[in-house]
């Protein structure tokens, strides 16, 4: 072995035990794996959803729980999708999987103008897909391949252009309370996912065979969120911590915290020793 493959080798280790890391810290805060689950990696042949199978199969072996996985991929006919690179790939590393075959991509080409954005109504029929085959398999968790980098871009993206203090929560009950979803990756940066990727060699499909582009406003979060990264560095990871850290008394959302109830709390003391006499002189009257 040569020095600089024994290099990489070191590099390699070192990367994949920061993200068993990031990842088994990230199910044990949100108690997102438990003995017997069935989890379902949702698998879209981009490096974030590699590296999680990677990382979870990897934990399988040693976790304090048992649980299954199976990879689940969602063919949606986009023209020019290569149907046998994911089989190929989940066959060779002996992990089950299926593969459910849905013509989503025409539905969305009829619905959407020419030109338009598609991703929104994409993503909201593949997610109502993977949903019902969870549900008919007896999927008890739907593990998604965010990292903290797409809840921070989506956090700012909520705030610039939505008005709202809202992310991606590590762990989600969906609207229809009849699935879990499970993000894993929540506290691991995309550019180690990235790093890991590279020296796994995955055969990576391209995420925008339909042609669309991506969405401008979330690209402009990531670039701004790089530039952070760059020029002050740690600033990421505080604010990722200030998502873990809320106080909701000093906002100002009536929904979260009880404004119009606070007392100064002299005059609850008074309060409570005017009741405190006339119990006594109820007592004494007796």
């Amino acid at each position: 072995m040569t020095d600089q493959t024994q290099k990489s080798r070191t590099q390699f280790n070192k990367l994949q035990k920061r993200l068993r890391h990031y990842v088994g810290d990230a199910i044990a805060d949100y108690n997102m794996i438990e003995e017997g689950d069935k989890v379902m990696v949702c698998l879209s042949g981009g490096k974030d959803s590699y590296t999680l199978l990677d990382i979870l199969l990897n934990l399988q072996k040693t976790a304090p729980v048992n649980f299954e996985l199976i990879a689940v991929n969602l063919d949606q006919k986009q023209p020019g999708f290569p149907e046998h690179v994911l089989p190929d790939y989940l066959g060779s590393i002996g992990v089950p999987y299926h593969i459910i075959e849905k013509d989503t991509y025409s539905v969305v080409k009829r619905v959407i103008p020419e030109g338009a954005t598609t991703c929104g109504l994409c993503s909201r029929l593949r997610r109502g897909t993977l949903y019902g085959y969870a549900e008919a398999n007896g999927i008890t968790k739907i593990a998604l391949g965010h990292h903290r980098d797409d809840i921070l871009e989506t956090f700012f993206l909520n705030i610039f252009y939505g008005g709202k203090l809202k992310a991606m929560p590590p762990k989600l009950l969906s609207d229809d309370k009849r699935n879990i979803v499970i993000r894993p990756l929540a506290y691991c940066r995309e550019k180690d996912i990235e790093r890991f990727s590279a020296f796994r060699n995955y055969p990576i499909i391209p995420c925008n065979l339909c042609g669309s582009q991506e969405n401008l406003q979330r690209k402009a979060m990531k670039v701004m969120l790089k530039a952070w990264d760059r020029q002050f560095p740690g600033r990421l990871e505080t604010i990722f911590t200030s998502l873990q850290n809320v106080a909701p008394s000093q906002l100002a959302d009536t929904q979260l915290f009880d404004f119009s109830g606070l007392a100064l709390t002299r005059e609850l003391q008074a309060i409570e020793q005017v009741v405190s006499i006339t119990e006594g002189l109820e007592v004494l009257a007796q």
